[in-house]
């Protein structure tokens, strides 16, 4: 679990967070939403360590993260996985080294046993045998699920996911978020994924912090959104009249069936 206290972040005279409380739960997907300039990308890189909050503390369970000496910090991040926007991946390695990255930076396995873990990495986001290819010769959609080998290539209790749909076609995306809910739920990870996907919100958003002009605007599940009556959230989620006459049609068919 990760949890923040009382988060305010500002750059100058500019305050971009303003009182974040918000709790992270494991074997959940927990989804931050927000409309460019929220703050949202601002919150993840606290949450992670890259930025420094003004004030305010985060938890992962019980540790306070800004209180860590630099050794305790390290053997904190070797239990984080991070899938960046776009994977982030080398281009001057090939899939195997991308992924091994994490175990030779934070491991003393042999080089067999590093291999074995890229290889069942590799078998459970339905890459088998690819360990040889560059980034440049497989797809987009590749390259993410690559991102999500290499992220959980340490067994991490928590996993950091920035945008992961970005630039992915719908088919493609769905694919994405499915592998990640199921290594959420089956590794009973703590999932935090910075989205402003509504499909990822629809299908996997157990627990969504929607940030609205640095502050937390609504919380709750993906089987909430429909019927909540949050005029920020409405203006958000069903900003086109396509999703508006969705949600209407979903009303009725539960006051239809109360």
């Amino acid at each position: 679990m990760i949890r923040t206290e009382h988060i305010y972040k500002s750059f100058d005279e500019h305050e971009v967070l303003k009182d974040i409380n918000l709790t992270f739960y494991p074997g959940k997907c927990n989804l931050i939403i927000g409309r460019s300039g929220a703050g949202k990308t601002v919150l993840l890189k606290i949450l992670v360590g890259l930025l420094q909050p003004t004030s305010g503390k985060v938890f992962y369970d019980d540790t306070d993260l800004f209180s860590l000496d630099r050794k305790s910090l390290q053997k904190l991040r070797m239990q984080v996985g991070m899938l960046f926007q776009g994977s982030a991946l080398f281009d001057s390695m090939t899939v195997e080294e991308n992924i091994r990255f994490p175990l030779d930076m934070f491991t003393s396995l042999t080089y067999a046993e590093k291999r074995k873990r890229v290889d069942e990495v590799l078998e459970r986001v339905e890459l088998p045998g690819i360990n040889d290819k560059y980034p440049s010769e497989i797809s987009g959609g590749m390259q993410k699920r690559v991102g999500i080998a290499r992220a959980i290539v340490l067994n991490p209790k928590y996993l950091f996911c920035d945008e992961p749909n970005s630039g992915l076609d719908p088919k493609t995306a769905i694919t994405i978020d499915a592998l990640i809910q199921s290594i959420t739920y089956e590794r009973n990870i703590t999932t935090v994924i910075n989205t402003h996907d509504m499909n990822s919100v629809m299908e996997i958003g157990d627990n969504i912090a929607l940030l609205h002009q640095g502050r937390v605007a609504w919380t709750g599940s993906r089987h909430e959104v429909l019927t909540s009556d949050n005029e920020t959230l409405q203006d958000f989620i069903f900003a086109s009249p396509f999703l508006q006459r969705l949600r209407e049609a979903a009303l009725r068919h539960l006051k239809e069936n109360e």
